[in-house]
């Protein structure tokens, strides 16, 4: 068991499925000679040689295009956007090609593509920086998406998703990359769509995925020592497939959610969440101390460059 960082999690999963699977390539804007825009890639070029690390042109539809061709022929391409901002450029490839290639292709086609890079806001990067579209992505059919918040989970959910013959996107966080957690030294994969309770508790479900997470456990820990609320936190993990049965265990068993997301409170995560308990576990729950799931609440509006000081 070592330690290391959310990053360093992330690089281990594709240098071992780079060994592992002869078939493997990395493919994105600087993840060779720059060793990645978050060094994410750093030291992958000089160990498996610019036929396998490949930087391309700054063009997503095109180098994303690029990976979806050759998933088809047989390669299993890790594709890094610098930020998921940029993945509207290349949605008609995301959505509409490789969504759709295993149902067009009646089963024949496999498109084992992997896309992945950091997906939020709060760091100052401005509007077009910051989008968090794991829900726009997860609406449509055809399409895996996971959202780790630890290093164990980072690393286990992009080597399971290396070996998905389906496409996965996976969403990272930029605020997570120095985070460091324990992580097995043996080969290990973290299933998608299970999700996991990241703390045990009997008064309180908090759902929440990525880096409201952290966020919900260590809200979890004050409201315990605080206000002796025992409070359990189910980290979804994946968003789709989402682990439904994992979430009504756990609402079913304290009868409050407070559901927590890092993204516009419009069409989000959290509300396909608060449907599934309101349709079936809310009339389940005892009423006397039965609570509709509450959400989170961030702004509607683009992210500003810089945030207004309180002080």
């Amino acid at each position: 068991m070592a330690v290391i960082s959310y990053r360093e999690a992330l690089r281990a999963a594709m240098r071992d499925e780079l060994n592992r699977d002869e078939n493997v390539v990395i493919m994105g804007e600087e993840v060779a000679q720059f060793n990645g825009a978050y060094k994410v890639t750093e030291g992958l070029l000089k160990e498996f040689g610019p036929k396998r690390i490949v930087d391309t042109p700054i063009s997503e539809a095109g180098f994303i295009g690029l990976g979806i061709g050759a998933s088809m022929l047989g390669i299993r391409p890790v594709m890094e956007l610098m930020f998921w901002s940029f993945s509207y450029v290349a949605f008609d490839q995301i959505v509409n090609n490789a969504g759709n290639i295993r149902y067009m292709s009646g089963g024949l086609i496999n498109c084992p593509i992997v896309i992945r890079g950091p997906a939020n806001g709060g760091t100052n990067v401005g509007a077009t920086h910051s989008h968090t579209p794991e829900a726009i992505l997860a609406s449509h059919p055809g399409i895996k998406v996971v959202c780790p918040a630890t290093p164990y989970d980072a690393k286990g959910l992009l080597k399971a998703a290396i070996r998905d013959n389906d496409p996965v996107y996976v969403m990272e966080n930029t605020i997570l990359y120095n985070d460091k957690g324990e992580v097995p030294d043996e080969d290990y994969i973290v299933p998608i769509g299970v999700a996991d309770v990241k703390r045990v508790g009997t008064d309180l479900t908090i759902v929440a995925h990525g880096r409201a997470v952290i966020t919900s456990l260590k809200a979890a820990e004050i409201l315990e020592k605080d206000h002796g609320v025992s409070v359990e936190v189910v980290d979804l993990r994946s968003i789709r497939p989402l682990d439904e049965e994992t979430i009504l265990k756990s609402v079913r068993k304290t009868h409050r959610a407070l559901l927590v997301e890092e993204n516009k409170p419009f069409c989000g995560v959290d509300a396909q969440v608060a449907y599934l308990i309101q349709s079936k576990a809310f009339y389940r729950c005892p009423t006397s101390s039965a609570s509709s799931p509450k959400r989170s609440k961030y702004s509607p509006n683009p992210y500003p460059l810089t945030f207004k000081s309180d002080g």
